[in-house]
């Protein structure tokens, strides 16, 4: 056993060094009371979900739930169908 194994086990540490990662809970912007309703015609909250190059974000970093990124990535590709959303930006 080496002298930092043996003193992290000393001090009643697990792994000598590692922190625990605490993530917080993160709740859908999507869904609630006041929130706000899918449409593929507001193209200011759209936009919100669209990266600069153009693509739809990934819920894990806009933090949408399931359903809500289903029916959110539906209406975006249905507003670029109609030519309200570009397909990329240039």
């Amino acid at each position: 056993m080496t002298y930092q194994a043996a003193e992290a086990q000393q001090s009643g540490q697990q792994g000598a060094g590692r922190r625990v990662f605490f993530r917080r809970q993160k709740s859908c912007p999507l869904s609630g009371l006041n929130a706000p309703k899918i449409d593929y015609k507001d193209i200011k909250l759209l936009s919100r979900f669209i990266s600069e190059r153009g693509k739809i974000l990934p819920s894990r970093i806009t933090s949408v739930s399931a359903k809500k990124q289903r029916e959110l990535s539906s209406a975006i590709k249905r507003a670029r169908n109609l030519a309200l959303l570009a397909y990329v930006v240039q």
